[in-house]
């Protein structure tokens, strides 16, 4: 018996952590509030670029609205928060924390997990993102972007990514949170880290955390 605990024990370990993650069911995000922020204007003055956080958690309704700001269904047709050409919607959020990464899952306003460990440290080349309590994985699937060329879909999945990232600044500028957009990402250790398929790219990461101090 304490064999076949053992052999079981080591075949835990080997699994792929997507296959772990397949067998937790989503977590269920509060109903976003929509009723609140500052006024535009103010927020867009406000708007910046940091790269100092805090290591606190986000409340999960703090990261129900971030998200939804960021490309969340806003009407009743399925449209989001971000524009997206010919409605492709092909930009997925990938929402990495210190507990788990997870795929945003907007319809059904969840989290879907994906990885069940710590990925911070894969989703950039700076020091802070591996302390960070929120990292944002911008990822395009270019399976949706159909009757496109190569260098069309380019193009449009970078502007689609670019609009939600704004979304995610205003937001973090209303709420008083920091936040930092980043090209530097290690890509290809990322792709394998999220078991991606080879029509996904990696485009953008984004930080999101309270202001450090």
């Amino acid at each position: 018996m304490k064999r076949i605990s053992i052999l079981f024990f080591i075949f835990f370990l080997l699994l792929p952590a997507g296959t772990i993650a397949q067998d937790l069911k989503p977590i269920e995000l509060p109903k976003p509030d929509t009723t609140g922020g500052k006024p535009l204007m103010e927020v867009l003055k406000n708007r910046k670029t940091s790269r100092s956080f805090s290591v606190d958690k986000l409340p999960k309704q703090v990261l129900a609205n971030l998200l939804w700001a960021g490309f969340g269904i806003n009407r009743p047709d399925g449209h989001r928060t971000a524009p997206s050409a010919m409605n492709w919607q092909e930009i997925d959020i990938y929402v990495v924390m210190e507990e788990a990464t997870y795929l945003y899952d907007a319809k059904n306003n969840a989290l879907v997990p994906v990885v069940m460990h710590d990925l911070r440290e894969k989703t950039g080349t700076q020091p802070f993102v591996k302390d960070a309590p929120l990292n944002l994985v911008y990822v395009a699937d270019r399976a949706k972007m159909k009757k496109a060329s190569g260098e069309d879909q380019n193009i449009f999945m970078g502007a689609d990514a670019g609009c939600i990232v704004q979304n995610v600044y205003l937001y973090c500028a209303s709420a008083g949170l920091a936040t930092v957009v980043r090209g530097s990402v290690e890509k290809p250790a990322l792709v394998k880290a999220l078991n991606l398929r080879s029509e996904q790219s990696v485009i953008l990461a984004q930080t999101v955390g309270y202001p450090g101090k």
